[in-house]
């Protein structure tokens, strides 16, 4: 497989404010290594099998050495990935009581194989315990598997998000998302049926990170479509008004204004595509100048327990950075 950053730089066009991708026809190439060790330890990390003899747990992400990138070319996604995966298990004996501890072990996880033959191994440390290799073999083995696939849907959709650059068909997908937007919410509650409430558990997530920029152009940064699309690299809807909708990334962030306090506050009901169905967070983002920079303090409130790394990666890697590598290119006046 080819290294990240040895392709031929005649066929690379860099994102940049010269270098548009006009009608996404060049190779660009975008690295997925650092973004893919982050998602892999969300989904593997955690999962749970369990039968009458027995419970085990998958609790720590020993190894994960490979890399991982995107490359477009002609409006076409290409993806190459390789890893080499080591994880550990905790299990008991529920008879006993007795604790076991082991191994699982994924030597190449690669675009070449399907999930369905790539190759998972399960080790235990000695004594006792088969029954429990056991089951981590089955039913472990399977839900490794399943995690390993939605991995790579979320490496395809996901982390792919702003690669394929706006064309007129998606401007016109925007303008349908807008109307949509502003249809009646009475309307909408009239015609679809009510979703059963359900009590998830939720955390709070605390954020703070200093950007060179002042605290009216880093608000600006927020409120304004244009900006928001070029430091997400994706369409975008925004009503910056209180109760205005938004969406950003394709969809995949929506939510309301709640509050909007010009160049110091932004509160939002705020959620992601993948949390449970009609489940938002509360999002403020206050904007503190200091000499010379802006501390964006970014508290968020009702963040569902599964989801608070994917959180911190998404403000971190998708918002943060995004941000700081939007000035660094086009500093604002």
């Amino acid at each position: 497989m080819a290294k990240w950053g040895q392709g031929d730089p005649r066929w690379i066009v860099e994102e940049r404010e010269d270098g548009t991708n006009v009608n996404n026809w060049h190779w660009t190439e975008r690295d997925a290594t650092s973004w893919s060790k982050g998602k892999l330890h969300e989904l593997l990390v955690g999962i749970i099998v369990e039968n009458e003899a027995g419970r085990c747990e998958i609790s720590e992400l020993k190894q994960v050495e490979g890399e991982a990138s995107c490359s477009s070319r002609k409006g076409k996604l290409i993806f190459f990935y390789e890893w080499n995966i080591k994880l550990s298990w905790k299990g008991i004996i529920k008879e006993s009581g007795v604790k076991h501890k082991g191994l699982v072990e994924i030597p190449s996880l690669s675009e070449e194989n399907e999930i369905d033959d790539t190759e998972v191994s399960v080790s235990k440390k000695k004594g006792d315990g088969d029954i429990l290799k056991d089951l981590m073999k089955t039913a472990g083995t399977a839900r490794v598997k399943e995690a390993l696939g939605d991995y790579l849907k979320a490496l395809k959709t996901e982390f792919t998000m702003g690669m394929i650059l706006p064309t007129k068909a998606m401007a016109t997908q925007e303008l349908t998302v807008k109307r949509k937007l502003s249809v009646n919410p009475l309307q909408i509650q009239a015609s679809s049926p009510v979703a059963l409430g359900v009590r998830i558990p939720t955390v709070a997530v605390h954020m703070t990170e200093l950007f060179d920029t002042a605290a009216e152009q880093l608000y600006s940064i927020f409120t304004v479509k244009d900006l928001v699309q070029k430091f997400s690299k994706s369409p975008a809807v925004l009503e910056v008004e209180k109760g205005g909708k938004f969406q950003m990334f394709d969809g995949n962030i929506t939510g309301e204004y709640i509050e909007l306090l010009t160049n110091k506050k932004i509160v939002m009901k705020w959620r992601c595509r993948n949390w449970p169905e009609e489940h938002y967070a509360t999002v403020a983002l206050n904007f503190v100048p200091i000499p010379g920079q802006t501390e964006l303090q970014l508290d968020c409130k009702g963040v569902p327990v599964c989801k608070e790394e994917n959180m911190k990666f998404c403000w971190q890697k998708q918002h943060f950075e995004e941000i700081k590598g939007f000035l660094r290119c086009a500093p604002l006046r």
